[in-house]
């Protein structure tokens, strides 16, 4: 009978316990809940629970503040009603996935606002499983990245578009320039064309009305090149054929810009389009209250299978742009098969004269300058020669263009005159001390624009230790007037050293005489083409005496270029040239051809008129 009490009593207090447990569990269950509700309710970002439907159980009130639903209106609609098209079956299949799992994957989507707009929600849910460990709920947390979102589209955009205009910049151009060689690859029928167009003279009018007349400008000229394309610029091959994209307008840079037209059926169809953009850019533009009339050069490239890069079509627009920039403006030019060829051989010179500067291919050669009464030898022009491995000797008429395109003449010039000086100084300290010679060196434009011009002189003087007066640096008269007070600034900085300065091939130009007075030179030498010309044109032969002339009156002593017969010195003797120079005389010659030359004037008897010491 005990033990039946003992087993009532223990069980009654079994009941108690379990009572307790239960009451226990309400209580943390209100407490977690209550917990849940201060959370959500003071959450930032929008907090749902659904069930396995998709059935909305609960939305926190930032759904009214972010997306201006209210909890009524929420109650009436699925949760992936609101959600774009576009997303709902990957919101669908997260969800399954988190209901198999119990584990929510990180997915962004976009739902819209009661206002009819799309929001971006970046999106995370977790699953809350029943007694039994099914999944019963989820609970998801949206956050909404619509802000970011925008600010990376704009950087995205940004990237590949040009500030000003708004149009595809370089990036985006390049990269659909590499998709058409690609697509041309696989089918060679594919033709496509590069029209580049550049603003004539924009420079210019930058300079005189501001950078914000230029920027005005730049940008409706953008919008009328748009305005100029329409989308039967491109054409398809067939009715069975992927259509060509829309042309592609890119700002490629400065007052540059690019079209690509796809699928074009002949080379025609892009300079018509290039016609009509002249025509549209030729009207006048009214900019600050300003009317500016401006043109445009056009440059185009066509496909052909030949190529084996996609810059390569650039470049052979580039090469049409600059020979219709050369016919002075508001002409268009297509690139041809003779171009095409002169391109790949200036890229190969120009490969090929990098080579040379390091591997010291260059010579110095040296043409003799004679008194024109008695040939005496007054001194020598240095004059570049290069050796080419494969080609042997060749001329500088054939490679400065590319040298000084380049910026290798600076490196070229410097090693010229330094060379130059030495071997001149050589000859000074030995047998021909007492000659006088002075030593002839051609400055080329970028050599004297370069600010350590001055410097270079003045070091190749003092390693080779030869006399500054013996030094003379020729100059163009093209050079010397494209900026007078900037020539006259190095060329007196050049004269405070003590070398000489000759204004070289004038007459050939344009100068005027009060500037040409104002700047310090020491000798004129006459063109080439004057001299060459004078025997059988009369007003020719009128401005080469006018030169001499001209000259004397201002103690300058002349000299005469490139005299090849006797006649032709003849003439510049009779008008008082005090010096000659060219192939009558002597070829240029290599330095041991040279000192040659000295030792056999040495040797030569004095004679009336041609005589030599």
């Amino acid at each position: 009978m005990a033990a039946f009490w003992i087993i009532l009593g223990l069980l009654a207090a079994l009941v108690v316990y379990q009572q307790y447990r239960i009451i226990q569990g309400r209580r943390e269950t209100a407490k977690r809940e209550e917990l849940f509700q201060i959370l959500t309710e003071n959450a930032a970002d929008m907090i749902a629970l659904v069930d396995v439907k998709g059935r909305r159980l609960y939305n926190s009130p930032s759904y009214k503040r972010i997306l201006g639903y209210s909890p009524a209106e929420l109650s009436e609609t699925s949760a992936f009603e609101q959600i774009h098209p576009d997303d709902r079956f990957k919101v669908l299949e997260a969800a399954r996935e988190a209901r198999t799992t119990g584990v929510g994957r990180r997915l962004e989507y976009s739902i819209k606002h009661r206002d009819g707009t799309w929001r971006v929600l970046e999106s995370i849910a977790s699953a809350i499983r029943n007694d039994k460990g099914e999944v019963a709920k989820l609970v998801i947390v949206n956050r909404d990245i619509t802000e970011r979102k925008r600010a990376e589209q704009q950087l995205e955009h940004n990237s590949f578009h040009d500030i000003l205009t708004g149009l595809p910049n370089r990036r985006l151009f390049l990269d659909r320039l590499q998709s058409l060689f690609l697509r041309a690859e696989r089918n060679p029928e594919h033709t496509y064309a590069l029209l580049l167009v550049d603003v004539d003279a924009f420079k210019s009018l930058n300079d005189t009305m501001g950078a914000r007349v230029g920027d005005l400008l730049l940008a409706e000229v953008a919008r009328r090149l748009s305005s100029c394309l329409r989308q039967d610029d491109t054409v398809a091959r067939s009715g069975s054929e992927v259509q060509g994209t829309e042309p592609l307008l890119s700002r490629l840079g400065g007052d540059e810009f690019t079209i690509l037209l796809d699928r074009i059926a002949d080379p025609s169809d892009a300079l018509r389009v290039a016609r009509r953009i002249q025509a549209g850019l030729a009207e006048p533009f009214l900019l600050d209250g300003n009317e500016v009339r401006t043109s445009a050069s056009v440059g185009i490239g066509i496909y052909n299978a030949t190529q084996e890069h996609a810059e390569e079509l650039l470049q052979d627009a580039e090469a049409a742009l600059t020979r219709a920039q050369a016919l002075k403006g508001a002409h268009c030019e297509v690139f041809d098969n003779a171009m095409h060829e002169r391109a790949v051989n200036r890229l190969k010179l120009e490969a090929d004269l990098r080579a040379a500067v390091s591997q010291r291919q260059f010579e110095v050669y040296y043409q003799p300058l004679v008194e024109m009464k008695t040939h005496r030898v007054t001194g020598f022009e240095a004059l570049l020669r290069w050796h080419h491995p494969q080609q042997g000797l060749i001329s500088p008429y054939k490679f400065l263009d590319a040298a000084e395109d380049t910026g290798l003449t600076v490196a070229i010039g410097q090693w010229l005159v330094s060379e130059a000086c030495r071997r001149m100084s050589a000859w000074q300290a030995g047998s021909y001390s007492t000659w006088g010679l002075n030593l002839s060196v051609n400055l080329s434009a970028r050599q004297f624009s370069n600010a350590c011009l001055v410097g270079d002189v003045r070091e190749a003087l003092r390693e080779t230790r030869l006399e500054p007066s013996r030094l003379q640096l020729e100059i163009t008269e093209s050079l010397a007037m494209a900026d007078p007070r900037r020539a006259a600034d190095v060329l007196s900085q050049l004269k405070r050293l003590g070398v000489g300065i000759v204004l070289d091939d004038f007459g050939t130009g344009q100068s005027s005489l009060l500037q040409l007075k104002r700047l310090p030179f020491d000798g004129l030498k006459i063109g080439r083409p004057l001299v060459g010309e004078m025997l059988t044109d009369r007003s020719t032969c009128d401005v080469v005496e006018a030169i001499v002339t001209l000259a004397h009156k201002l103690n300058l002593p002349v000299v005469g270029a490139g005299i090849e017969n006797a006649k032709q010195a003849e003439r510049l003797r009779q008008f008082g040239c005090d010096q000659g120079q060219g192939y009558l005389f002597s070829p240029p010659l290599e330095a041991t051809g040279a000192e040659q030359f000295l030792r056999q004037q040495a040797g030569r008897p004095q004679t009336s008129g041609a005589g030599a010491r």
